[in-house]
């Protein structure tokens, strides 16, 4: 099974919403079997602005953290049909253009979910469900994964 990380996730993990939040994310990634990690470039791309502008970061430090990302896990890019399948889950589902983006690059990329806490918890499109890593109870898929 595949898991796609919506830019909270990152964010999270390079400490934008404290220490707390950052040990959660790190422990959770230490747990997630590395080869089957993709990231969408939109996340990286929205990390980077995060990281700039939220956290107050320099620009040459959000480009190491992006840099870092890429070279942790695999990638996964935008394509003219992502795009497409976007519009059409923005339109239809009421998801920003950007989280619908993620969503669809990483269903693109055959993930099974997608680890958010932006988006609703459980929505399931085309084969991949977010599941939020932070909500109590675990999301069944998570679990599973976490376990294998």
């Amino acid at each position: 099974m595949r898991v796609a990380l919506d830019t909270n996730v990152l964010a999270y993990a390079e400490g934008v919403n404290g220490t707390d939040r950052k040990q959660t994310t790190l422990r959770l990634f230490e747990r997630l079997p590395q080869d089957a990690v993709v990231v969408p470039v939109q996340a990286l791309g929205e990390l980077y602005n995060v990281l700039v502008r939220k956290a107050g970061k320099s620009p040459v430090h959000a480009q190491s953290a992006i840099l870092n990302w890429q070279d942790a896990f695999a990638t996964a890019e935008t394509s003219a049909r992502s795009l497409v399948a976007a519009m059409d889950l923005a339109a239809h589902h009421r998801l920003t253009i950007w989280d619908a983006v993620i969503l669809a690059v990483a269903a693109e990329a055959r993930c099974r979910l997608l680890l958010s806490e932006d988006m609703q918890d459980g929505f399931t499109w085309n084969g991949i469900t977010v599941a939020n890593p932070y909500a109590l109870p675990e999301n069944p898929l998570l679990a599973a994964m976490l376990q294998a």
